[in-house]
């Protein structure tokens, strides 16, 4: 099923449990993304994938904290993400490399652990995102000491992400006129409680794992964005749980990337962040 006609369907599916007013403001709060699962042969999306080497066009400066070099954790291949993510970014865009400094999992190094103490979790040194047009970017070796995880080829499959119960987006839906106090306390709570079969919703994600969307914290955190005055002005790019040796940042290893929603339709990924789930 294509971009618009899932959405008319979780529209009808929404409205049919909470009136058409009120679910025509609560989808507006959907958002488009893809649930990363690993890849069964001839369904990897492109090349995007956990691990492996990262892919940069030739003379792209590894990126690095106080000159010791983060870690290739994630390769997003955007062009085989369309037609989802038209109008989410530039049509071009390519390929998405995540980077992160390595603290956390059974390779990091010991000066890694011991600089991510000098940081903010938030802070842009410690997280970078580097875009490569497919067709001029090659598989890069990591520098020395930088963590190399085993390469997992990732199937995506489309559908919608809504806000997560912390989530400050929250603030922004108006639960309508006849709403009680409870319901304007936490529309939330409220909105749920009346979305029986909720996993069955058209373009459900079901993922630990999920591009662009929207984030999950599933340890009761919220997102950890400069300003969550306003949650419209920052993007959700990835979300990666930790998992055993892939262990990351973040409580429970959770971990995000966004970027402010401008810079993202400029395609200007300089400015993405990381945005881990923390208490």
């Amino acid at each position: 099923m294509e971009p618009n006609a899932t959405l008319t369907a979780l529209r009808d599916f929404c409205a049919e449990r909470l009136g058409a007013d009120l679910a025509d403001r609560f989808v507006r709060l959907a958002r488009p993304g893809f649930a990363l699962t690993e890849a069964g042969p001839g369904e990897a999306a492109g090349h995007s994938r956990f691990g492996g080497r990262a892919m940069l066009e030739p003379g792209t400066a590894w990126p690095t904290c106080d000159g010791f070099p983060l870690s290739l954790l994630a390769v997003l291949d955007t062009d085989a993400l369309a037609p989802w993510l038209d109008g989410v970014l530039p049509a071009g865009t390519g390929l998405l490399n995540f980077f992160s400094l390595d603290s956390d999992s059974e390779d990091a190094d010991p000066a890694a652990m011991e600089l991510s103490l000098t940081y903010d979790f938030m802070d842009p040194q410690v997280g970078r995102v580097i875009a490569a047009r497919a067709t001029r970017a090659v598989e890069t070796a990591p520098p020395a000491r930088a963590s190399v995880f085993d390469p997992v080829p990732w199937a995506a499959s489309p559908g919608f992400a809504f806000p997560d119960t912390y989530d400050p987006a929250w603030k922004t839906l108006d639960p309508g006129p006849d709403a009680d106090d409870m319901a304007r306390a936490m529309p939330d709570t409220s909105i749920h409680g009346l979305l029986t079969d909720w996993s069955e919703r058209p373009g459900a994600l079901d993922s630990e794992d999920i591009a662009f969307g929207r984030p999950e914290f599933p340890t009761g955190s919220s997102p950890m964005l400069p300003d969550d005055d306003d949650p419209n002005l920052y993007h959700h790019l990835l979300q990666l749980s930790g998992q055993g040796e892939w262990y990351l940042g973040g409580d429970g290893g959770w971990m995000h990337w966004s970027i402010p929603t401008e810079a993202l339709r400029a395609g200007d990924f300089t400015r993405a962040i990381p945005t881990p789930d923390i208490w």
